[in-house]
């Protein structure tokens, strides 16, 4: 049965990680174009929403963090190795 939990848990993070972050980039995308006041998908032209790019600017530095916090991760025994720093509380041999 753990192997099960496993690979539930790997497929979860692959989904959030693998489809959710270039979605979730998709969407910052889209949140700047409207907030810039661009044609809308059946080509009519809307004014801008200014409420639209903090938002926008918002979700890239979510996507940012969470691309830089997965390449520390990554690179934290290496990081510890040659430093002796800790970035994490956890997850070191």
């Amino acid at each position: 049965m753990e192997t099960f939990e496993a690979i539930g848990k790997v497929l979860l993070v692959g989904l959030v990680l693998g489809a959710g972050l270039p979605a979730l980039f998709a969407v910052g995308l889209r949140l700047q174009s409207l907030g810039n006041g661009s044609a809308d998908a059946d080509g009519t032209a809307s004014g801008p929403h200014p409420a639209l790019k903090p938002l926008a600017y918002a979700i890239f530095g979510i996507v940012v963090l969470v691309i830089v916090v997965g390449i520390l991760w990554i690179t934290r025994q290496t990081i510890f190795y040659y430093t002796g720093v800790k970035i994490f509380p956890f997850g070191y041999k």
